[in-house]
């Protein structure tokens, strides 16, 4: 009868940790896809509501390291002024890996196709619950 119990706590836990993994899982991968979506619509702003709003927020990119939501917001803006240099955003999750109950580790490649000229590159990202809601706490984007 031990065993039995053991058993189905055992299969119980393993359920619901699944579960839990999933539904983090899931909502990781929606603020991402919102991302491309608001990315896709040349709405830069909207791209931007899945960055922590933040002085501390890391973004290092093509140009080193940057602090910060505002300068990260700048430093888009700049990049890609206008929906020519926005084009279409494609981006592919490649590893997801949880590095505990409020942060996840994900690698991805992105891709712009654009009448100006295409891009493509890779990703890391931190990510970390806050409040609730999953944000990316630092992008390394190259």
């Amino acid at each position: 009868m031990k065993k039995i119990l053991s058993l189905l706590f055992l299969s119980i836990t393993i359920h619901t940790a699944t579960f839990a993994k999933s539904k983090d899982v899931q909502a990781i991968n929606t603020m991402l896809a919102a991302q491309v979506v608001e990315w896709n619509k040349g709405n830069v702003e909207g791209y931007m509501h899945g960055y922590w709003e933040s002085d501390s927020l890391l973004f290092i990119g093509s140009k080193g390291p940057r602090y910060g939501y505002d300068a990260t917001l700048k430093r888009y803006k700049e990049a890609y002024p206008d929906k020519d240099h926005m084009g279409t955003l494609t981006s592919t999750i490649t590893r997801m890996d949880k590095l505990s109950v409020e942060y996840y580790f994900v690698v991805g490649k992105w891709e712009l196709k654009r009448t100006v000229g295409d891009l493509n590159g890779s990703y890391t990202l931190l990510i970390r619950k806050i409040k609730g809601n999953w944000v990316i706490i630092c992008d390394h984007s190259s």
